[in-house]
């Protein structure tokens, strides 16, 4: 049993940490302030592969493993959360297309995506089916060789602001659940497409989040991914490795924090001493650093069995995003406490770090949903002894 990285993913991480502090640290407290989404850079991000980590080189992807983008993911956020979020998405949106798109679809669309010149995203959760997302209500019609697409979904990240539109819409009969999903890219400029405010969030606000309304939307069904009636099963499927990538946000951000905190512990004095040298302060420290590292390799553990195709995957991920992203919270707020009031004001990053972390808790299945889908699996005849494999 080796957890030592290979020299590829060391390279790997710096190529990541040399991006994060040319391209976002310095500009992430505008993006922020301005809530300004950075097309360019993240065009940038393409030229450099981060667009494209999971698709395969046949598909012109780096053909990187899941292990590999949470370590990308996670030295990216440490420039900047919000954007390296709207990173993840684009990735997940674009490696659903290669994987189960049409020849002629991965080659009209891919390329750009990969470049950035098209940016994508990702359409499962509605204002009425959030957690619930088998029953969604968005409906998609044959009708030749169309599908109609008429419903709405909700807060859809890059939204108004992106080419591509990955949505799930049930094909069946409106009481057909998960197996009356399917899934399509839609062109974002279609005719009938229509999109809500950017809504005003506490958090990610380098990233338009809008509501998006289909109104007998024609798409093409050379567009579907997949099979009809596999929607759901391919939604879920970007969720695993989407819930790996946001925990992997998670985790870059709590290591921000981390070091912060640690400067600033030892250059503040209180009572004629460095705060790095109060035992209360020290402990407090430790504790973060030890939630960090758990949380860190529960993620690599998860994606590694990801990457092996484990059937038990899915509990791993739901797990590791359950825990890395409460830790992940949990951390930054901590060493917004350490500052004190100083982490409160704008003029640090602390408290942009709390915001951008709490949605983390929300989005890719809540980690009260997390739960539910370990639970689940946990309760499988002989599951709970593979957990010591």
């Amino acid at each position: 049993m080796d957890f030592a990285l290979s020299d590829d993913q060391r390279a790997l991480q710096q190529a990541a940490a040399d991006f994060a502090r040319v391209e976002l640290a310095p500009h992430a407290a505008e993006w922020d302030a301005t809530a300004h989404f950075p097309v360019d850079v993240i065009k940038r991000a393409g030229d450099a592969g981060f667009l494209a980590i999971y698709i395969d080189e046949l598909h012109g992807g780096l053909g990187l493993s899941r292990l590999d983008a949470s370590l990308i993911f996670e030295q990216l956020s440490q420039g900047c959360v919000s954007t390296t979020a709207y990173l993840t998405i684009h990735n997940m949106a674009s490696w659903m297309i290669a994987t189960w798109g049409s020849e002629t679809l991965r080659d009209t669309w891919l390329p750009s995506l990969i470049s950035g010149e098209r940016l994508a995203s990702y359409c499962l959760t509605e204002p009425g089916a959030g957690s619930d997302a088998a029953n969604l209500r968005t409906r998609a019609v044959r009708d030749g060789e169309d599908y109609v697409l008429t419903g709405s979904k909700m807060f859809i990240s890059g939204a108004g602001a992106t080419d591509v539109l990955v949505v799930m819409a049930r094909t069946g009969a409106p009481d057909s659940g998960a197996a009356g999903i399917s899934t399509f890219l839609v062109p974002a400029d279609s005719a009938g497409i229509e999109y809500g405010k950017n809504e005003e969030k506490m958090g990610w606000k380098s990233q338009p989040t809008r509501l998006v309304s289909f109104d007998e939307v024609r798409v093409s069904a050379g567009y579907r991914l997949g099979e009809e009636g596999e929607g759901f099963k391919l939604a879920m499927k970007g969720l695993d490795g989407g819930r790996l990538n946001i925990a992997s946000c998670s985790l870059g951000a709590a290591q921000h924090a981390l070091e912060l905190a640690r400067d600033y512990l030892h250059d503040r004095k209180q009572f004629g001493k460095t705060l790095a040298s109060f035992q209360a302060l020290q402990f407090k420290f430790a504790d973060m650093a030890t939630e960090l590292v758990s949380a860190r390799l529960m993620v690599r553990h998860a994606a590694w069995r990801l990457d092996q195709g484990d059937p038990q995957a899915p509990a791993h991920c739901a797990m590791a995003k359950r825990l890395a992203t409460d830790i992940g919270f949990n951390v930054c707020n901590e060493a917004l406490q350490l500052y004190g009031g100083y982490g409160y004001i704008k003029e640090y990053p602390l408290e942009r770090l709390v915001r951008d972390t709490r949605v983390h808790q929300i989005l890719e299945g809540t980690n009260e949903i997390m739960r539910l889908i370990a639970s689940r699996r946990l309760f499988d005849d002989g599951v709970v002894e593979t957990l010591q494999q």
